[in-house]
């Protein structure tokens, strides 16, 4: 992909982001709307399907760790960005699932490693379940990013 004038990369109209793990239905990563590209809900699975932060010991328990799946997703959605041509600071808006307000301590402690009053807005709320029985946390984002086509 080449640089626009402004420097910026022109992002596809949708897409799905090579070597991370593939959407679990018929949606893209990502999609471009005007100046804006929505990220699609985005959690702590990798490519060969294993979830990052859980752990099985050799006695079958499971060990499910909210930090490293938080930091996980953030990176995926860091890693899909990249794809489009952005960075974590093009995000303004991210909706955060958990699957229990219990570890809203944890997510919120690994957020802001990467963010602070002056990142995007938010909204995390509690949810029943995820896709997966081992996911604890999945965000969707929105991003700005004006179309380098358009200057």
């Amino acid at each position: 992909m080449q640089p626009a004038p402004n420097g910026r990369l022109a992002a596809a109209p949708a897409g799905i982001v090579e070597g991370k793990a593939k959407p679990r239905g018929p949606f893209p990563h990502y999609r471009r709307a005007g100046d804006f590209i929505f990220i699609s809900g985005t959690s702590a699975r990798k490519p060969d399907n294993s979830i990052e932060g859980s752990d099985v010991d050799e006695m079958g328990v499971t060990q499910l760790d909210i930090k490293a799946q938080t930091r996980a997703v953030i990176e995926n959605i860091r890693d899909i960005l990249a794809a489009a041509g952005l960075d974590l600071s093009d995000l303004v808006e991210v909706s955060c699932f958990l699957v229990s307000m219990n570890d809203f301590g944890g997510f919120n402690e690994v957020w802001a490693e990467y963010f602070d009053e002056t990142g995007p807005t938010r909204t995390t709320v509690a949810v029943h379940q995820l896709p997966h029985p081992l996911l604890l946390v999945e965000m969707r984002a929105i991003a700005y990013a004006p179309d380098p086509q358009i200057g």
